[in-house]
């Protein structure tokens, strides 16, 4: 069975380039029997191209190239012909097609698409982080964290730290119960990464009690009352003086000023 030897060029990482040839050439030789696939990975020059390509006439092997930049396909296409070293060019053709339909040049930057997987990760890592680091769950995510929020019940610290998470922020959040002593860990949190949320006592009043009639529940608990409200909001400032962190008042802000005010002041 005759060899099959096939370069992989890439300006990036090469892997687009690599997927491509194994599904092809497994159309020929399902078990990849006797297929040497190498991969040259950010090449950035002609001259890195000329030396594969002297390589591939000796090995006589085939090239496959994912290059983004027109003048580098180009100088791929004139030498393996010269050459006659058989070629495909992956990326040129698709990117001439949008190129002509968009009626616009293209960026010519390698990796991108590394750049924008890297990006999903991290947003992914980050709402899972926000998950698992939740109403103060786990203190010990709080020292990991990138953003801790403290605040009384209502006071929007899990939509926050979900909006946030989708920035690519890690955020753990801590309720403050005067009935519990907050976590060792929230005050080695350095202050300038926590942040205190507070609302007014009367709007506060009146979510609790919504949530209370939500839950079909009386709405005279002790958890909406005016007296235990004060009680906890005195126990919060106690708690973020001893932090040493801001307060940001979010009785009359949307989730997304919350976070745009975080953000600000992170910056």
């Amino acid at each position: 069975m005759e060899k099959i030897t096939v370069f992989i060029i890439s300006d990036s990482v090469g892997e687009t380039g690599e997927l491509v040839a194994k599904a092809a050439i497994s159309q020929f030789r399902p078990g990849m029997q006797d297929v040497a696939l190498q991969r040259f990975p950010h090449v950035e020059n002609q001259e890195q191209l000329n030396e594969i390509i002297q390589l591939a006439v000796e090995q006589k092997a085939m090239i496959m190239y994912t290059l983004v930049k027109e003048e580098m396909r180009s100088f791929m296409d004139e030498t393996c012909l010269q050459k006659n070293v058989l070629k495909v060019d992956l990326m040129g053709p698709t990117m001439d097609m949008f190129s002509k339909a968009l009626q616009i040049e293209p960026i010519e930057e390698a990796g991108l698409v590394r750049k924008l997987d890297d990006d999903y990760f991290k947003k992914i890592e980050a709402i899972e982080f926000a998950v698992k680091y939740d109403d103060g769950r786990d203190p010990r995510g709080l020292l990991k964290a990138d953003i801790v929020l403290v605040g009384i019940s209502r006071t929007s610290k899990t939509p926050l730290s979900q909006f946030l998470a989708h920035k690519r922020l890690k955020v753990a959040n801590v309720p403050l119960v005067p009935e519990v002593e907050p976590p060792e860990e929230l005050f080695l949190v350095p202050p300038e990464k926590c942040f205190g949320l507070v609302i007014s006592p009367d709007k506060l009043n009146h979510i609790r009690k919504e949530r209370l009639i939500a839950l079909g529940l009386s709405d005279n608990a002790s958890y909406a009352k005016v007296e235990r409200i004060d009680e906890e909001i005195k126990h919060f400032h106690n708690i973020v003086e001893r932090i040493g962190c801001p307060i940001i008042d979010v009785t009359n802000k949307a989730v997304e000023e919350t976070a745009n005010d975080i953000l600000h002041r992170l910056k």
